[in-house]
């Protein structure tokens, strides 16, 4: 990748690395700049935000003066990330790091280090520091001081220390320096806290960070699973991609890093993911469980038994809350910032959060049923709440909702929401059962059958001969694809077959990539191709005896992967080009869940929870 000193420009979302530190992210661009950044935490306003506007949005900068190429990569097994530059005249090498907070540890230093070191030759580099507080609409005031630069809008301040100094233009900070080779500068940015670090102390905060993720994954179970596959180490990167969307202070697990990138270059479908939804995070929280890592699975299920505690009637239940538990996330629009690659409008916060999406029961129990299978122990209270889950499942299943797409087009009866309103009714009947517990097990069983009989009759379409998006419609949806994975029928049943085989002539393009449906849903214009769905279509070929077929598919969508092992929302067929926001869990997990059904079906070791109904 070339690069001259020209007017910065959009990167594509793949040229991006991501760091953590487990209350936020930020996004690091191949030319070394620091294009998204939100402080405290990851759905706070954002200091960095040149991603959705490259004059106002602000970046903190770091590249050679010269023409050069540059190659990212992390660590391996850490999310420590290193950006490498080429030049004529030399090489220097960009170490990304975020000190790591635990869940105890209040006291953190909110801060990304920055070392740069010259490994060959000599370099001249440029420093570009340009905050811009609150998605931009509040511009800080910058003051050089002895030790770097402060940037500051009333009670929120950045300091960044540096120790070649640096001039203001305008609203940027702006530094040169002359690197011989083996020299190092280390360059450290502080959110409300100014501490003056030395060279040590940032050498052994590196150290730290590496043992602590070299620490979590290798606890991972992959390592025991499709042992010498070549996608083994994306596995592992996927996993460590998850670990930066969870909150481990609040249990609380986010569906993306970022807002508001597009699922098609200047369309309107620009969302904002940086919240948890109790359906993405429920599967989040079952992937990682099932690699290995129990901890978090249990914090998210603190975090969201807190939210069942607080209602009386589960009706109350939203499907998505702060990463904090907040509730007021109400949607707005950010006129001020013209959105990546001018694709408008830029939102804050979700609309979706007032919608009713009865899938969410069925997702949250069949986790509970995942884990509570392997010796987690339900509490008397918490049974009863279950049981108030199921008798409130039982009497809504059959109204509209807007589903799992979350479509503004106005609610419909849509069968995937059947489906899990079926799961969730299911897995509290198994869990009563295994556990002995005190439930209506005929009435329950009654109403599953009922639920059950209906998808059979208004779910599936003779015409189509596949299972369609909602009752009586001739739509098809890749959702359907799920019915067997959560158990409804048996993969080798001729519904089953016949909805795999219609998924693939007609929401299928090249490479294995499936569109979630085609279909009027309230917006205008297109989408991409959902990473996700391909991934349940590599699922149900391997259940269905088509490993081989299925495997081919999962090596083509791997190609649509970013250099450093990630992915967003959705690929754009025609460029390559991935879509959405970026990394996204659901894609992580697909992945995830895809290597770990390929990896039974062709007889690998599985030590851990036979993974059933993952998503």
């Amino acid at each position: 990748m070339k690069h001259e000193m020209t007017t910065k420009s959009f990167k594509d979302i793949e040229d991006y690395g991501i760091i953590g530190n487990l209350e936020t992210c930020a996004l690091v661009g191949k030319d070394g700049s620091i294009d998204w950044l939100c402080f405290p935490y990851l759905e706070s306003p954002s200091v960095f935000a040149a991603i959705l506007d490259v004059q106002r949005g602000g970046h903190f900068c770091i590249r050679p003066l010269i023409e050069y190429e540059s190659v990212q990569s992390y660590i391996k097994h850490t999310n420590i990330l290193e950006t490498k530059f080429f030049s004529a005249l030399g090489e220097v090498i960009i170490t990304d790091f975020m000190e790591v907070k635990g869940r105890d540890d209040d006291a953190l230093v909110r801060s990304i280090f920055r070392k740069v070191v010259c490994t060959k030759g000599q370099m001249q580099i440029s420093v570009n520091f340009k905050p811009a507080f609150n998605y931009a609409r509040k511009i800080p005031t910058l003051e050089i001081l002895n030790e770097g630069v402060l940037a500051q809008v009333n009670k929120d301040e950045l300091f960044l220390q540096s120790a070649i100094p640096f001039n203001i233009y305008e609203n940027e900070a702006q530094a040169q320096a002359s690197l011989q080779g083996g020299q190092t500068l280390w360059f450290v940015l502080q959110y409300g806290h100014r501490s003056i670090l030395k060279d040590v102390d940032c050498k052994e905060m590196l150290e730290k960070v590496k043992k602590h993720w070299l620490g979590w994954s290798e606890r991972s179970l992959y390592a025991k699973v499709g042992r010498g596959q070549s996608w083994q180490d994306i596995i592992v990167r996927s996993g460590l991609v998850l670990k930066l969307l969870a909150n481990p202070q609040t249990g609380s697990i986010a569906a993306a890093a970022t807002t508001s990138l597009p699922e098609r270059i200047g369309g309107v479908r620009n969302w904002d993911y940086r919240y948890a939804w109790i359906r993405d995070a429920s599967f989040t929280a079952q992937a990682l469980f099932h690699l290995g890592h129990v901890k978090e699975s249990i914090e998210f299920r603190k975090w969201i038994w807190d939210i069942i505690d607080r209602y009386d009637d589960p009706s109350d239940i939203k499907i998505m809350y702060g990463l904090h538990s907040e509730m007021d996330i109400q949607e707005h629009m950010l006129e001020n910032l013209c959105g990546y690659k001018d694709s408008s409008p830029v939102r804050v916060g979700n609309g979706a959060v007032n919608q009713k999406q009865l899938d969410i029961f069925g997702e949250l129990l069949n986790m509970v049923y995942e884990t509570t299978r392997y010796g987690e122990e339900i509490t008397h209270k918490r049974w009863q709440n279950i049981k108030a889950i199921v008798d409130y499942v039982c009497k809504i299943w059959d109204k509209k909702d807007s589903g799992i797409w979350e479509v503004r087009g106005g609610p419909q009866h849509f069968v995937y929401s059947k489906l899990m309103c079926w799961v969730a009714i299911n897995r509290a009947l198994q869990i009563a059962k295994f556990k002995n517990y005190q439930a209506p097990l005929e009435v329950w069983h009654s109403k599953q059958e009922e639920i059950k009989d209906a998808i059979l009759q208004r779910g599936f379409s003779k015409k189509l001969n596949s299972f369609v998006q909602s009752f009586d419609s001739e739509v098809l949806d890749a959702t359907s694809l799920l019915i067997p994975l959560m158990g409804l029928l048996p993969i080798n049943d001729e519904k089953v077959q016949g909805t795999i085989q219609a998924t693939r002539d007609k929401l299928m393009a090249k490479d294995g990539l499936i569109y979630r449906y085609q279909a009027e849903d309230g917006l205008p214009g297109a989408e991409g191709h959902f990473i996700l769905c391909s991934f349940w279509l590599i699922k149900v070929l391997a259940l269905s005896g088509k490993v081989a077929e299925a495997e081919k598919i999962f090596l083509n969508i791997l190609e649509y992967i970013s250099p450093l092992g990630l992915f967003a929302e959705e690929i754009d067929s025609t460029t390559g080009k991935q879509l959405g926001n970026f990394p996204q869990a659901f894609s992580h997990i697909g992945l995830i869940n895809s290597a770990l059904y390929l990896g039974i079906a062709k007889g690998k070791e599985f030590e851990g929870p036979k993974p059933i109904g993952l998503l």
